[in-house]
């Protein structure tokens, strides 16, 4: 039977394999992944720790921002209270709407997703555990770093969203408002490098018989997530960046007096904001398709169907951007079909609403604590989707725009679609990482409380907001209709409270990770990841051949555990697992797993010291931090070079495959071309920048350089992007001194690559073109800072290319790390290309 890799598909039949066993091998698979000790435990990398720590952290932040939420509703619980000043509300309001979106609601479902894919997938885990993590020690240092700013008065306090001119310079003077934007920047870094992870995995780390019509609905969930994090994250770190630039060295992006736009940050904070209503939804959305199965006992009614429904989920959310804003002056006809947009995008989260309603009325709908949330989750997100309708609709949106409606809008499409699935799915899925399960009676009371306080707390809101109450105030006056919803809403917030602290004390006596033993099924899940499991994950790496295997597949359990499939052992005396064709999931090779170190977790650490110093303007300290940063992600990288293995091993029953791939069937080439995905959306945002600014001010934008500069810059990025490639090919000849050859052409395209760059540079200097002068200089000037960001790394990456060489790692069978750094060098050279040519076009010669 033919396939896409020339895997014999018959070969399947192989399994499971009869007889038991040689003895000795379940023994090594447990010293390999042993257990960690002492300080080992923060340098664990594989997923069964960092999952846990993960959501651990997730729900730490979840805590402390509701306990601001305490603080928020208990001063507005009357009128003209005084418990907290203006300026300390402002800050505890900025911080608990930033924490709840960026720390919590996306680093949550990233973390669930580090936590089950692999079990999930029948991986022994994800392709990348140390990019894992490395996101998990960045996430939690700069995260505690942005909360800890409340007690130091240095907290943000213009909001989640930051709105220009507000946040400038000029009404936020200080350094409060440079903690939100490197901050936020550098989660939203820490949030990248999960959804490359999940990306890579989900592809390239399925067990073999997986096709994508067998995947599990969370799995496609978590791939159409970590999709949309590439297409609409680099737009918030351009807009924090820029920002960021305007408040340091005054470039004018938003200031209207110098050619700016206040307007660009709105196009650019909301093409990532309304999205990430759907980056958050769609998680907790696949992880209640896939629960609700196993609660009602039957099959998920139109599986197809809910997945195509993610599917344009993701993709329409990216047309609804300026949905935040009908009341900014847009032209009829783009306001037009955004409002289109904004209603068409709740057909498709229609659809799986309804796949859950009937598989709930097809099955036999058990009421444990996972089902309550389930049924908690789909009444209030339905509620939130009908008020999402109205505030579509134009004229109502700009009587209801900046009201507590909004507010009341919000929480129910986000504690609906988000929350209560994610306190659903924490009950269903922590048997897998406790030895106790919690308690069904204190969760049902936590449930309930929790169900009947966001209510309590949040449907009044539609009728103050009606009443005309605004957002965004920290007291109001008597005698205007708000103190009843206002009181009402503040008890509602108590009453959540009480259930989340009895959540809490659960956690408390039950919760036992890390155990020698789990709590089982005890939801009769048909997922692999309820497969008798340690820290290796599997036992043996099953062959998938249904939707629902543990259902369908007699006698699958049984099998794995007695290692009847693939990589029932260790071939090649590490850790490792398989990786497997991306359509239909066939085995390519064996990827060798890293083993735990500290690198990336100094790596993690220092890159938050080079953000966190910046902020409070320590460059020596801050740029002492970063080539610290740099140093340990060289080390890092240095050590994956392990001692070399037999070319092919045996993975089960006789099948043989390489433990090495180069080119596209490397899972590093994947996770370059992801990388390279997301600086491209970093540029065209960029390039709309530009545009954009020059759109509003086209009389005022000076000529471009003379035309030698344009062809000296471009001829340099052709010559360097060639190079780049002829040294990949160089080394593929496999000559005697194709190594020396390959590495000299590679340092050569590098220095092309740079002077190119220089030369741009100096040329507009020598134009008179000023970066604080006009938005044509802050544009161009930060154009060239980015390329000047991306020169920086080819440097480097030449020296490591060097470096290697002179170690001897410099080898034509062994060629996947110089195709990569020769990708990033050709990117490099086609960005530098582009931008050169776009600052000439507009305005043009």
């Amino acid at each position: 039977m033919s396939s896409e890799t020339g895997f014999d598909t018959d070969q399947y039949k192989r399994f499971p394999t009869t007889g038991a066993r040689p003895d000795g091998e379940l023994e090594q698979l447990e010293e390999i992944w042993c257990r960690p000790k002492g300080w080992q435990w923060i340098t664990a990398i594989n997923n069964n720790f960092v999952g846990v720590y993960y959501v651990g952290a997730a729900m730490l932040f979840f805590v402390l921002a509701g306990i601001l939420a305490v603080l928020i509703r208990t001063q507005l619980a009357v009128p003209m209270s005084g418990i907290l000043p203006a300026a300390t509300y402002n800050q505890i309001f900025t911080v608990h709407g930033t924490m709840m979106m960026f720390l919590f609601a996306v680093p949550a479902v990233e973390a669930l997703a580090v936590l089950l894919l692999p079990q999930m997938l029948g991986a022994r885990d994800l392709p990348f555990p140390r990019l894992s993590a490395y996101a998990f020690w960045a996430y939690l240092i700069g995260g505690l770093a942005f909360f800890c700013s409340l007690f130091f008065g240095l907290a943000p306090n213009g909001g989640w969203f930051m709105y220009p001119p507000l946040s400038s310079t000029a009404f936020s003077p200080g350094i409060n408002a440079d903690f939100w934007l490197l901050g936020i920047g550098f989660i939203e870094i820490s949030a990248i490098a999960g959804a490359i992870e999940i990306i890579v995995g989900v592809l390239r780390n399925r067990a073999p018989g997986m096709t994508l019509a067998k995947m599990p609905i969370f799995a496609w969930a978590m791939l159409i997530f970590a999709g949309m994090i590439i297409i609409a994250f680099p737009s918030v770190i351009l807009a924090t960046t820029l920002m960021e630039l305007e408040r340091v060295f005054s470039w004018p992006f938003f200031d209207p007096l110098k050619g700016g736009d206040p307007m660009l940050w709105q196009h650019l904070f909301w093409f990532f904001g309304h999205p990430e209503v759907y980056i958050i939804f769609l998680p907790a959305a696949g992880a209640m398709s896939t629960m609700i199965p196993a609660i009602a006992r039957t099959p998920l009614v139109g599986h197809t169907a809910v997945v195509l429904a993610m599917l344009a989920t993701g993709f329409i959310s990216f047309g609804v951007w300026a949905h935040h804003m009908f009341t900014t002056g847009m032209p009829t006809i783009s306001t037009s079909y955004f409002s289109a947009a904004s209603m068409a995008v709740s057909v498709p989260a229609g659809v799986q609403v309804f796949a859950w309603i009937a598989t709930i009325a097809a099955g036999r709908m058990r009421f444990t604590v996972p089902g309550l949330f389930v049924l908690g989750a789909i009444i209030t997100f339905v509620m939130g989707g009908l008020t999402g309708v109205m505030v579509a609709m134009v004229p109502f949106d700009w009587q209801a725009h900046d009201s507590y409606f909004i507010v009341a809008h919000l929480h129910y499409v986000l504690i609906g679609g988000m929350v209560f699935p994610f306190f659903a799915a924490i009950y269903y899925w922590l048997p897998m990482s406790s030895s106790r399960p919690l308690s069904e009676r204190m969760g049902k009371w936590a449930f309930w409380l929790m169900f009947t306080g966001m209510h309590v707390t949040f449907l009044p809101m539609h009728l103050s907001g009606l009443m005309a109450m605004p957002r965004r105030v920290f007291t109001y006056l008597p005698g205007r209709g708000w103190e009843l919803p206002n009181l009402i809403s503040s008890i509602g917030t108590a009453i959540t409270a009480i259930g989340v602290l009895l959540w809490i004390i659960d956690m408390i006596r039950n919760f036992r990770p890390f155990g020698e033993r789990d709590a089982g099924n005890p939801h009769g899940g048909a997922g692999l990841e309820w497969l008798p499991n340690g820290l290796y994950s599997v036992r043996s790496i099953p062959v998938v051949t249904s939707l629902y295997p543990l259902w369908e597949q007699k006698n699958l359990a049984r099998d794995v555990e007695a290692g009847r499939y693939f990589l029932p052992n260790a071939p090649t005396g590490g850790r490792e697992t398989l990786v497997t064709s991306t359509l239909n999931a066939e085995p390519q090779y064996l990827q060798r797993m890293p083993t735990p170190s500290g690198w990336h977790v100094w790596a993690a650490a220092f890159t938050a010291g080079l953000f966190l110093l910046l902020t409070i303007q320590a460059y020596v300290a801050s740029a002492v931090s970063g080539v610290l940063a740099v140093w340990c992600v060289m080390r890092w990288c240095w050590m994956l070079d392990r001692p070399q293995v037999a070319e092919t091993v045996d993975i089960g029953a006789g099948i043989r495959v390489p433990t090495y791939a180069s080119g596209p069937s490397s899972h590093g080439w994947w996770a370059m071309v992801i990388t390279l995905i997301v600086a491209g959306m970093v540029l065209a945002m960029a390039a709309f920048s530009y545009i954009f600014l020059w759109s509003r001010n086209p009389d005022d934008w000076m000529a471009p350089p003379d035309l030698t500069s344009l062809l000296v810059t471009v001829g340099g990025y052709v010559a360097g992007g060639g190079l780049a490639w002829a040294s990949c090919r160089a080394l593929a000849f496999d000559r005697p001194r194709s190594s020396v050859i390959a590495t000299l052409l590679m340092i050569l395209a590098a220095a092309l690559i740079s002077g190119g760059w220089w030369v741009d540079l100096q040329s507009w200097i020598a134009a008179g073109l000023k970066a604080s002068a006009t938005g044509q200089g802050a544009t161009v000037f930060f154009l060239l800072s980015w390329q000047g960001f991306f020169v920086a790394i080819v440097a480097l990456m030449a020296l490591y290319a060097g470096l290697r060489w002179i170690a001897g790692h410099v080898e034509a069978r062994r060629p996947s790390t110089f195709e990569l750094i020769g990708l990033f060098l050709a990117y490099t050279a086609g960005q530098g290309g582009f931008m050169t040519l776009l600052v000439r076009l507009f305005p043009g010669g």
